[in-house]
């Protein structure tokens, strides 16, 4: 098979396709023939030599989410059959013709959906499912407030949560990205360039503060978003790209009573991501498949184009998923 490899740590040009044989898969496995794969951040920081895959996933074929056939299925699997049409959740390895993926990490693809518009699904409905609900608990009639509204994240997680009962804030870089979270659903946009969020948000809850933020930057948003929620507020971390280390008032969380978690998706276990899998096809799925909930996809680009992929990726230009297709 053709995979995309990273030939070395380093920028956008050391992804080279090459040959390589196609994936071996466990009974409890199925092997997806490849449409098409979405492109993600981790895939980024991997390519850069930052974010080493597990010891068990593919070390230099990046790729966390798929879209595709089943072409064969291990001896354990019972739900698929050869020839269904699944997206996928996977630990690396996407950026090829051929995957391996335990098969409760698969969900059928909607009728209405293309296989490019099914691969840019698994990673962020998995990371928000998993974050903004699971850990961040958040409910119908609370507020969200999510930093990066217009990335692959932001725009599912304003969806889902709309959908789901809750009021959605954002923040974003420039006004084009505010007007489009706007018409997506959320309630109100924040242009960090020209705005202070936290004043923002203290207007426009008249200073209840938001229940639950999804934070992807860390660093020094820290301490303003413990300003920014409310009391038995939920602050989800899922990436600190703003720096690790901060400095906070810890007085703010013992007034308000606030949590402080995060997680990281990749390192879990199957049986955990398969909890998450059944969630999203009973509580998501079908949102999607009345298009209640749609993809948002910026470009698709071939295969052979993965290093202007992720200089696109890198340039933080777009707004939505960026997707790779295979032939």
């Amino acid at each position: 098979m053709k995979a995309i490899v990273i030939t070395h740590p380093g920028a956008p040009d050391v992804l080279q396709i090459e040959e390589r044989p196609k994936p071996t898969f466990t009974p409890d496995e199925v092997l997806v023939k490849v449409a098409a794969a979405g492109i993600n951040r981790p895939d980024v920081s991997q390519r850069k030599g930052n974010y080493p895959p597990p010891a068990h996933a593919p070390q230099d074929i990046p790729g966390l989410e798929i879209a595709g056939t089943i072409a064969e299925i291990g001896a354990n699997v019972t739900r698929w059959k050869v020839g269904d049409k699944v997206c996928a959740l996977v630990i690396g390895g996407g950026y090829a013709e051929y995957c391996n993926v335990p098969a409760g990490q698969c969900l059928p693809i909607p009728e209405n959906l293309s296989f490019t518009e099914a691969a840019s699904l698994p990673e962020t409905f998995f990371t928000v499912w998993s974050n903004v609900f699971d850990r961040g608990h958040l409910k119908p009639g609370e507020s969200l407030l999510i930093h990066g509204g217009s990335s692959g994240i932001g725009v599912t997680a304003i969806q889902m949560a709309k959908a789901l009962g809750s009021t959605v804030y954002v923040t974003v870089g420039s006004d084009e990205k505010s007007k489009f979270c706007v018409e997506l659903g959320a309630a109100k946009a924040i242009n960090y360039k020209t705005e202070i969020f936290k004043d923002v948000i203290h207007q426009v809850t008249n200073g209840k503060g938001v229940d639950v933020i999804l934070d992807m930057i860390g660093g020094d948003y820290t301490a303003p978003n413990l300003q920014s929620l409310a009391d038995e507020g939920r602050l989800v971390m899922i990436n600190m790209m703003n720096g690790k280390d901060v400095s906070i008032d810890l007085s703010i969380i013992m007034r308000k009573r606030l949590t402080i978690t995060g997680s990281m998706l990749r390192s879990r276990d199957v049986a955990f991501k398969a909890a998450i899998a059944q969630n999203l096809e009973k509580y998501i799925w079908p949102l999607l498949a009345s298009d209640k909930i749609k993809p948002v996809i910026y470009k698709v680009f071939a295969a052979s184009e993965a290093p202007e992929a992720h200089r696109l990726m890198e340039s933080s230009a777009h707004i939505g998923k960026i997707v790779l297709e295979f032939e």
